[in-house]
């Protein structure tokens, strides 16, 4: 076993050895027969190990993103194939299953689509391979979809389990692929007749396209498959609908090997642990309680039968309100004269009449602005009103762009 354990740090050694040549100028066939000669199959959590290392001895990310398709060409016919006894990623509805489908029509638009175009409009023939090439181009930026699960729901799981380097260098090739559909979408959009920029640009696309599709599929999504549990699968495929599809849309919701999925394990702690449980996320009363007292904005909430249940304590209060009033009826904390129009309001929100009702008064140097909202549940079932007041004085004071962190 320890012989074992050497080799692999050995080769892991080597593996980030060969990365830094790349990285101060060797071409890839120069390294070629020195990496072929160590490599006799190269394992993904080996390249992840390769990468997090590098960044983890001071490598910036940037330097290994300008690398990624470099190493992408080497490791290229290296990766080995991992055998699992299920393979989930072939099961319809599956997180993986659907990223795979959303590839082979990414593919597709461009194998069957936008190259031949490409070689139509080289050859001579613009306008018709011109429009059908703006067609291919603007399905394509659906491409921004497939990334935004990716990032927003597989990478904050990998993180967790110490994965962070591949993300971060993904995420920042995304973009430049996001930049340059964009770009080739501008260029069609007003086309100027400048061919050789449009080809360099249009190629650069799809040629970033396809080393990503090669990426995942090699690299991030067995390793994903190797890492994440199924619980954390059934919370990705919960929450992609809400992010959307690119191209496709699933055919069917994705059924867990386990048959009971009612009561998942998950790695989050759970209500009974002291968290209260929300849509998106736990939270403990103590971080509840301190978020809300850090908004910039008083929060109060009156519950359907007219008590005073809650309210926020912030720094700088508009309206004085001691702690007496929990429990009270909410037309008992108003002078008299007003209490006709606070009657009015929970009417109206009460009676689904209207969802909100906004007022905005001067207050000295304050300008402040009062807005109240009815409070239903997922059933449309009112549970109270809630009062938010802001001093929106500042905020109208605010001119032109804020783009740099204060000093």
């Amino acid at each position: 076993m320890s012989e074992v354990i050497n080799n692999r740090e050995y080769r892991q050694k080597v593996l980030k050895e060969l990365i830094r040549e790349l990285h101060n100028g060797k071409s890839v066939e120069e390294i070629k027969p020195r990496f072929e000669e160590l490599i006799k199959g190269i394992s993904v959590t080996e390249i992840t190990e390769m990468e997090q290392a590098l960044i983890m001895e001071g490598m910036p990310v940037e330097e290994i993103q300008r690398l990624c398709d470099v190493h992408t060409a080497v490791f290229k016919g290296s990766i080995e194939e991992i055998h699992r006894p299920q393979n989930p990623e072939d099961v319809p509805g599956h997180p993986i299953h659907t990223f795979k489908l959303e590839n082979a029509e990414i593919e597709k638009i461009i194998n069957s689509e936008i190259k031949p175009q490409l070689e139509i409009y080289k050859s001579g023939d613009t306008t018709e391979s011109l429009k059908k090439l703006k067609d291919g181009f603007q399905r394509l930026w659906e491409i921004d979809r497939h990334f935004s699960r990716k990032e927003n729901l597989l990478f904050p799981y990998l993180e967790k389990y110490g994965i962070t380097a591949p993300p971060k260098v993904m995420w920042g090739v995304d973009d430049e692929i996001r930049a340059d559909i964009k770009e080739v979408n501008r260029i069609l959009s007003a086309y100027d007749e400048n061919k050789d920029m449009f080809l360099e640009k249009a190629e650069e696309a799809i040629n970033q396209v396809i080393e990503m599709v090669f990426k995942e599929e090699n690299i991030l999504f067995p390793m994903a498959l190797e890492t994440l549990t199924e619980d954390e699968w059934i919370e990705i495929a919960r929450a992609s609908n809400e992010i959307g599809y690119c191209l496709i849309t699933p055919e069917k919701e994705w059924e867990p090997v386990r048959a009971n999925i009612g009561e998942r394990e998950g790695t989050q702690p759970s209500a009974n642990q002291g968290y209260v449980e929300f849509d998106a996320g736990r939270l403990t009363p103590e971080e509840i309680n301190a978020m809300l007292n850090t908004l910039p904005i008083d929060i109060t909430f009156v519950d359907k039968d007219g008590l005073v249940k809650y309210f926020t304590q912030g720094k700088e209060r508009i309206f004085a309100r001691p702690k007496t009033i929990i429990g009270r009826q909410v037309q008992n904390c108003h002078p008299p004269a007003s209490v006709h129009i606070v009657e009015k309001i929970v009417e109206d929100l009460k009676s689904g009449r209207k969802d909100h009702e906004d007022f905005w008064i001067r207050m000295g140097e304050k300008y402040v602005f009062i807005r109240y909202f009815a409070v239903r549940n997922e059933k449309g079932e009112y549970l109270g009103v809630i009062e938010v007041t802001q001093d929106i004085g500042p905020i109208q004071k605010i001119t032109g762009e804020k783009r740099l962190l204060s000093d």
